[in-house]
């Protein structure tokens, strides 16, 4: 039995009993979904390359008019540092008008509303589970609090991350989060080049697929396939591995080791343009080149 209360935005505390029913909410282990991790499993040999082309992509300029989506980090609540044992972050899920997450301590979900020519924004029917955690310290219970008064918000972009800012009615900054989306990356790519050197091969190609944290593509000879992690406390990372492939011999088997090699220390993603994204390790050196298809 999971025990639920529901957090009414006027205030006012209702503690219900649900016997069979559960939040949706982003497992500990898979930090973008809720869904549970699978062991990769190679497509049929040849299986054509394929990406749902109806996924809606936010870009920067998307967040520059206003729009509010994606995964974001809790770093501040009352302009005081927000350091849990467990993430504390924000999924918004515009096609559910949903808004997912973790407060440092519980799972949460929320409806939630915008206007982003005015920059409104709120929170309304917010659930949560109900675990003890002291070393919170009562942070969870201000940030359930922050965004039952949050009324409005702005963003800021500093280097290569986006912040945005939660405000109450007085105008004062009741949260800051820290972008972490990489909706971008979502669709079929050719890859043109590894580290510094162009690559022409046709047959090099990726799917990236974030809402089910896996990527498969073709290494210009083999299938291959994989798992996505996105770490939720820094920003944007993003992690390639358990890559598998299928043991076609291969005239040229130097080219599928670097890109299997590089697909595993990719650490960030930089999108270029629309049709443009370099994946680059720790150290900002770029590993891969995809084009769009």
């Amino acid at each position: 039995m999971r025990i639920l209360y529901k957090i009414f935005l006027s205030g006012t505390f209702l503690f219900t009993l649900s016997a069979c029913n559960s939040i949706p909410f982003l497992a500990s282990g898979d930090k973008s979904t809720g869904k549970s991790k699978e062991e990769a499993v190679l497509p049929t040999d040849r299986e054509s390359l394929h990406a749902d082309h109806n996924k809606i992509e936010f870009t920067a300029k998307d967040l520059e008019d206003g729009a509010v989506t994606g995964d974001w980090t809790i770093e501040e609540v009352g302009g005081e540092r927000v350091n849990p044992d467990t993430p504390a972050y924000l999924k918004f899920v515009p096609k559910e008008k949903k808004v997912y997450g973790n407060n440092g301590c519980n799972t949460i979900n929320a409806d939630y509303s915008y206007n982003k020519e005015e920059h409104t924004l709120t929170f309304s029917n917010m659930l949560s589970t109900m675990r003890l955690c002291q070393s919170m310290n009562a942070m969870d219970d201000r940030i359930n609090l922050a965004l039952q008064n949050t009324v409005a918000y702005t963003w800021s972009h500093n280097d290569d991350n986006y912040y945005l800012q939660f405000t109450d009615a007085n105008g004062n900054t009741v949260l800051t989060l820290m972008h972490q989306t990489f909706d971008f990356l979502n669709g079929a790519w050719l890859i043109s080049a590894i580290e510094d050197e162009s690559i022409n091969d046709p047959e090099m190609k990726i799917v990236i697929d974030i809402d089910g944290m896996k990527i498969h593509g073709n290494t210009g000879c083999n299938l291959f396939n994989g798992s996505i992690d996105i770490d939720m406390e820094t920003a944007n990372t993003i992690n390639f591995h358990n890559i598998v492939t299928t043991r076609m011999a291969c005239e040229n088997p130097e080219n599928q080791t670097r890109l299997i090699v590089a697909l595993e220390d990719v650490a960030h993603a930089k999108p270029i343009d629309a049709n443009t994204v370099i994946l680059v390790n720790l150290l900002r050196k770029p590993m891969l080149t995809l084009k769009r298809l």
